[in-house]
């Protein structure tokens, strides 16, 4: 049985904190995450996406991860968070199909060039 929209979410957030690797488990080739930048489709794209986002922080950037708000809905999750430094504002909006993400938005807004 396919894992629920809230557990997914929770398993991605979680695998953050891993590796980029463990954060692309939560994808297939199919996938397509759209930022303000570019619309990065199947894996190698959102792999890039995730290499730089998370290799490109200090350690410190999980620590100051803190979730501003979760609500999920069906198989559609959105949440807000910060991690000051680096961000003062983030969204992602997930939509999750047969226990994978299928389409995510993010935005961030960067608190200063950190």
């Amino acid at each position: 049985m396919p894992k629920s929209t809230e557990a997914v979410l929770h398993r991605h957030l979680q695998a953050a904190a891993e590796s980029v690797d463990a954060v692309l488990a939560d994808y297939v080739e199919e996938s397509v995450l759209i930022t303000a930048e570019a619309t990065h489709r199947g894996l190698a794209e959102i792999r890039a996406f995730f290499t730089q986002l998370l290799e490109g922080r200090t350690k410190g950037f999980l620590g100051a991860f803190k979730m501003k708000r979760a609500a999920v809905t069906g198989e559609l999750a959105y949440i807000v968070w910060e991690a000051k430094p680096w961000f003062t504002f983030a969204t992602d909006t997930i939509l999750v199909r047969d226990g994978k993400i299928v389409l995510q938005t993010f935005a961030a807004h960067p608190a200063s060039e950190a």
